[in-house]
């Protein structure tokens, strides 16, 4: 396969096509038909679920859900697509957004609210944090995330499990039972701690590990290794605080709201 300038870049299958030249990326939009349509089906679903639905859907749940599903759209389709197969950084990038910005705003539409008779919180935020972290760690890790760029298969598993995993957290951060807000408080704190971990070791690396982008930062002004630090540093500054912020928000409301208030409370 040849980097689109005509300069070498490896056998890799990356679902986003070749590495772009900065002179190319701004015209190398994701148009897939598919990932079209896999994009309209829930945005359709949920609107039919919203006019449908027993219990009152409030039209600020219905800005978050279509503000959220218009980020994940445009990380997914968006120029982002294609850069993220030059740069680390880059897919890093793409993952916080569907993860830090995309996640929470689908959270806070309670899209399966919207298909039950109850509005009922999300329990086990303590499962949902292992279960992000997992996924988190081992999609960055060198093999899993090199296997991503042989196929679509694997890269769009690698993207559904971030986001489904990052919207389950989200879900158990903002709507939670009272009795749950240890949990729920743990849980923050233990997302940000993560990602602050995670973003450190691959900041402060002696090393580059990531193979796909060996031959495609350079057109970038970026070595491998400084590739791999700006990355880095986007898991540990933003995927770290933002956790940190919500922790502190549900430990606010432990000392500020009755309990009532608090059974139905976001956070």
């Amino acid at each position: 396969m040849l980097w689109d300038s005509g300069q070498t870049f490896s056998s890799l299958l990356a679902y986003c096509g070749l590495p772009p030249s900065p002179a190319s990326l701004l015209v190398r939009w994701n148009l897939d038909p598919i990932l079209i349509a896999c994009l309209v089906t829930p945005a359709l679903a949920f609107l039919v679920g919203a006019m449908r639905s027993r219990r009152p859907v409030r039209r600020a749940e219905i800005a978050c859900f279509f503000l959220g599903w218009t980020v994940a759209a445009v990380a997914l389709v968006s120029p982002l697509c294609a850069l993220s197969v030059s740069l680390f950084a880059a897919r890093v990038g793409q993952h916080m957004i569907l993860a830090l910005i995309a996640a929470p705003l689908l959270a806070a539409g309670r899209p399966v609210a919207v298909f039950r008779s109850d509005s009922n919180p999300c329990d086990w935020p303590w499962a949902a944090s292992a279960v992000f972290t997992m996924v988190m760690w081992f999609w960055h890790a060198p093999v899993p995330y090199e296997a991503t760029f042989h196929g679509a298969a694997v890269y769009w598993t690698m993207h559904l499990t971030l986001l489904g995993a990052a919207f389950w957290l989200w879900s158990a951060l903002l709507f939670h039972h009272s009795s749950g807000s240890f949990w729920a408080l743990a849980a923050g704190l233990g997302a940000s701690l993560q990602m602050a971990l995670l973003g450190a070791l691959l900041t402060l690396a002696s090393r580059a590990f990531y193979a796909p982008h060996a031959l495609t930062t350079q057109a970038w002004g970026l070595t491998p290794l400084q590739d791999q630090q700006v990355g880095g540093a986007i898991l540990w500054v933003p995927g770290g605080a933002i956790f940190v912020l919500v922790a502190m928000r549900t430990l606010l409301a432990l000392f500020t709201e009755p309990p009532a208030a608090r059974e139905s409370s976001v956070g």
